[in-house]
């Protein structure tokens, strides 16, 4: 499965052009903007699955940094600034890490 059989081609490339400049990503911009906001719970689950590069069950920092990578090949990394506000930002628990539950949480709310 790949994320443009869940989103489209086109609101994905708009998403990333957004944040190309470093620390100006915004992750609720960002859901909106390449349509994974407006997903079902099932939806956005899958693209969880597709970002978890590991198969942990939980995104890390580590493949958070490369977060816009996975949507399109050659964009920017996340800086560590903006990879640590995404990671407070949706870790509930303070385990350091993106679980699905807390994922599907930030994407739908």
């Amino acid at each position: 499965m790949s994320l443009t059989s869940i989103l489209s081609a086109e609101a994905i490339e708009n998403a990333i052009k957004d944040c190309q400049a470093p620390d100006t990503f915004c992750y609720k911009k960002f859901f909106k903007l390449c349509g994974l906001s407006s997903k079902t719970p099932k939806e956005v689950k899958d693209v969880f699955q597709i970002l978890d590069d590991d198969n942990s069950g939980y995104i890390e920092e580590s493949e958070l940094k490369f977060f816009l990578q996975r949507f399109v090949p050659g964009a920017r990394t996340l800086t560590e600034a903006e990879t640590k506000s995404f990671i407070s930002a949706a870790d509930d628990d303070s385990d350091g890490k993106i679980g699905a539950e807390e994922f599907q949480t930030m994407v739908l709310s």
